[in-house]
């Protein structure tokens, strides 16, 4: 098996001190013994694996290195917000001084000085931390220079800016390896195909969220992207794509449910309740079916939550008033206890599944 990128790298050094922990115990508990040959080839393959992981994908190699990276990752989020807003509150706090001139020229340096550091840092910087940090500064540099350029040359609004932030955002996730400007990304190509949408119909393209079903069409093509891009080096880019597209289908489902009005539906606004009402039980039902026949994770830990939701907003409409509170809550609670019994069901029957599978391939 190739290793591709660094998660796959972390994952089969994980599997190493598995593995060892195990043999260990099996050796212990007198199951398998391996001679001096064979311990000392095993552990020599394993330091050589280790090592060259380290040294192409800087993974961590014990716990403690994990629990070091957790903590960087926070710090680098957190640094790289307060340096954006730095950079925000700096332009603002200078800027009457400046001329046009000056101002344009000012915003195109920052912009492309600050994606010019994080290209360069990418170089230097084996952990990534700096770059990744780097990078969102680079963004939010570039969304605030297209914002101040438009205030410069006043610029009427539009939703066409939400495309080369999408453009830039995606551009540094795929190079850096950064998930959360690809979060970034997804969010504003699907703010952009909302808006579109909207103005078709023949709103104000800011008022986009007044129609929740403008999301529909951008969450339904995200789901299928994945299938039709390589991701095998870019591991954990396939999910994100996955969980935005579902929430940016159900979350507006929930809100018709409950909002009939903000549907495009020439119906009754109680009428689009219901039909979202059984279309959003539906569906997530579908998706949780869905996903534990492809084996997404994410698929069904976010199609569960929102079936959940679904299921304890419309039982708080139906009878939040007419129960007394402790038979209300009761209610909740078997509500749960049942969905638990449902879901090891279907945890069973996926791991029955995956062990069948397993032995028809061998």
């Amino acid at each position: 098996m190739s290793i591709n990128n660094r998660i796959d790298a972390q994952k089969r050094a994980d599997d190493i001190h598995i593995f060892s922990d195990e043999l260990q115990r099996l050796e212990r508990d007198g199951v398998l013994q391996l001679d001096q040959t064979q311990r000392l080839a095993v552990t020599t393959h394993h330091q050589t694996l280790l090592a060259s992981f380290a040294q192409s994908f800087d993974i961590d190699r014990d716990s403690q290195a994990k629990q070091l990276s957790l903590g960087m990752r926070i710090t680098s989020f957190l640094g790289a917000a307060a340096l954006a807003v730095s950079v925000f509150f700096l332009f603002y706090q200078f800027w009457g001084w400046f001329s046009t001139l000056v101002q344009v020229a000012t915003l195109i340096a920052a912009a492309l000085a600050t994606f010019l550091t994080t290209l360069w840092i990418q170089q230097k910087d084996s952990s990534g931390y700096f770059a990744k940090l780097a990078a969102l500064v680079a963004f939010a540099c570039f969304v605030l220079n297209i914002v101040m350029l438009g205030q410069i040359f006043n610029i009427t609004p539009s939703d066409k800016a939400l495309l080369p932030w999408a453009a830039f955002a995606l551009l540094l996730a795929y190079a850096l390896d950064l998930r959360l400007l690809l979060v970034a990304g997804l969010l504003c190509v699907i703010a952009f195909v909302a808006a579109r949408v909207g103005t078709w119909s023949g709103m104000y393209w800011l008022d986009f969220g007044e129609r929740p079903e403008n999301f529909f069409p951008a969450a339904i093509a995200l789901f299928f992207v994945p299938r039709f891009i390589d991701h095998r080096r870019f591991a954990g880019f396939a999910s994100p794509y996955r969980i935005i597209a579902l929430l940016a289908l159900f979350l507006p489902m929930l809100v018709l449910a409950n909002w009939g009005a903000g549907s495009y539906l020439p119906l009754h606004s109680k009428t689009i309740e219901v039909l979202y009402q059984i279309l959003g039980f539906a569906g997530t039902a579908l998706a949780i079916w869905l996903g534990i026949r492809l084996h997404f994770a994410e698929v069904v830990n976010v199609s569960v939550t929102l079936f959940v939701i679904f299921l304890f907003t419309k039982m708080f409409d139906w009878w939040w008033t007419l129960m007394p509170k402790y038979l209300f809550f009761l209610v909740l609670g078997l509500t749960a206890l049942l969905l638990l019994f449902v879901f090891r069901r279907l945890r069973t029957a996926s791991i029955v599944q995956t062990e069948t599978s397993k032995d028809i391939a061998s």
